[in-house]
């Protein structure tokens, strides 16, 4: 017997639901990201459930899939129209229905998703629904109800606009019949030894799989995979022809030319300085110079007016002002999680960045993108936020235009790839001394702090985000101070 999610994993990779079911203890757990997924779906399917009121739930109950199965089967018997969470085990599939609801003779299924469009995956998810569920009701039509990225929050939350459904009933009628040939394969593989199956594209496709580390064990922290701007067919191809080194690969190889330095500082271990293409980046640079990031947050249902699902919204920013004088001053703000934390960030946003000076950013695009959207949301302050876009200046640009790679830069040009490189064992500059990480910590951490019940818990992650914020720009002016003297 196999759930809708084991029979969607099969068709990623039998070897994955092989050891899903004979080697559990391999899978990876999953990370603050993947259960905050999680949690977002659960949200959503709850909220999904208002476009269909008067329902039954059947409670999810993982040691009694009998039970949801029989009171199922009682709720259908007593004539209730709209069922959430039915269960059904039938053709060798345990299926739950999230929303299930009578029409005339038929019954219509809709199945809730947290994305904002249908993904290709989808529609496999609901062939094996309709297989298991043909054999008990008669089905009408099949949906997806998904986020409608468009809706725009203004006042209560309107339920009808947030969602929208998609008929994908005649999409899902062309897979029916391939699922009982694929459901007896995997059950056949099942029975026999782990499948050989080499590591490959499909590793990621459509889903990271929780079994990586397990089959990616033999490949070393430096290998093909870190090939910069490298598609992944071609990395595989590489891999499987036995070169899993890049120091391996020969020069009749053909490659980028990011990609031929990143194989000739690798292998002769010294980093690759041209003077003059960092020269013209710093010479470019107006005192004073503003080091500034964004931290931003997504929810999948908006809490704010002018907010969309998964909208970008920035609540935090640092910024480091470096006086020619050698002057180093910092400046931050950090929201409130309790309310839109935008309009006062604005406000202090652009006192802050005053009216002169460079404003350096690392990987530009994603704060100019913010700011626009910033002038676009709160008009009274276009002009002074637009006028702020023709004086940035991306960090990144000298060491994408190979002014300096260092080899343990390994392919990346992230600025946590970048700073054990040039400044190996740095505490000041040590992420991993900092309870905050990475930018996918924050944005997690201010978008749970509303729900936090206790000040004093809310006030340590406040500091963690000021503090993880703060090394973000700090951690670019030890760069550019770095390129200043070369």
């Amino acid at each position: 017997m196999l759930s809708k999610s084991q029979y969607i994993r099969g068709l990623q990779c039998h070897k994955s639901l092989w050891l899903l079911k004979h080697r559990p203890e391999l899978r990876a757990k999953p990370d603050a990201e993947e259960q905050a997924l999680f949690d977002t779906g659960n949200t959503v399917g709850d909220l999904a459930c208002q476009l269909f009121p008067g329902g039954v739930e059947i409670k999810f109950d993982p040691q009694s899939f009998d039970d949801m199965i029989e009171q199922t089967r009682q709720l259908i018997a007593d004539g209730v129209e709209v069922i959430y969470e039915a269960a059904f085990k039938q053709n060798g599939i345990f299926a739950m229905a999230d929303i299930l609801v009578k029409n005339g003779d038929v019954w219509d299924v809709y199945e809730v998703k947290s994305s904002t469009s249908v993904k290709g995956y989808h529609y496999n998810d609901a062939a094996v629904q309709w297989v298991a569920l043909s054999e008990v009701l008669t089905l009408g039509r099949i949906h997806i109800v998904h986020l409608n990225n468009q809706y725009i929050r203004q006042g209560e939350l309107d339920i009808q606009q947030l969602f929208t459904i998609d008929d994908i009933t005649a999409n899902v009628l062309t897979l029916v019949d391939g699922v009982p040939e694929y459901l007896a394969e995997m059950e056949a593989m099942l029975k026999a030894d782990e499948p050989q199956i080499l590591i490959g594209t499909h590793c990621d496709d459509p889903h990271s799989c929780d079994f990586k580390s397990h089959c990616w064990q033999d490949v070393p922290d430096v290998s093909v995979f870190n090939l910069y701007r490298m598609n992944a067919a071609k990395k595989f191809d590489l891999y499987h022809r036995g070169i899993v080194q890049y120091t391996d690969i020969p020069s009749t190889e053909p490659l980028s030319s990011v990609q031929r330095i990143q194989v000739e500082t690798a292998s002769s271990g010294q980093p690759l300085i041209q003077p003059q293409i960092v020269k013209d980046f710093v010479d470019d640079l107006t005192y004073p110079l503003h080091f500034f990031d964004f931290e931003t947050f997504m929810e999948a249902i908006p809490r704010f007016d002018g907010q969309k699902p998964f909208m970008q919204m920035p609540f935090q920013y640092s910024l480091h002002i470096l006086h020619e004088n050698g002057e180093l001053i910092h400046k931050e703000y950090l929201g409130d999680e309790f309310s839109d934390p935008r309009p006062d960030l604005v406000v202090q946003m652009i006192q802050d960045l005053g009216e002169q000076g460079s404003i350096i950013a690392f990987n530009q695009s994603f704060e100019i993108s913010r700011i626009k959207e910033l002038a676009r949301d709160f008009k009274d302050y276009k002009p002074g936020l637009l006028e702020l876009i023709p004086r940035f200046k991306d960090l990144i640009v000298p060491f994408r235009n190979l002014g300096y790679y260092h080899p343990d830069f390994n392919g990346s040009f992230s600025i946590k790839s970048l700073l054990p490189a040039m400044f190996p064992n740095d505490p000041e500059l040590d992420y991993k001394q900092l309870d905050i990480q990475n930018g996918g910590m924050a944005m997690d951490a201010f978008a749970n702090l509303s729900r936090l019940k206790d000040p004093d818990h809310r006030d340590t992650i406040r500091q963690a985000l000021l503090d993880y914020c703060r090394l973000d720009t700090l951690a670019m002016v030890r760069i550019y101070q770095s390129l200043h003297k070369i």
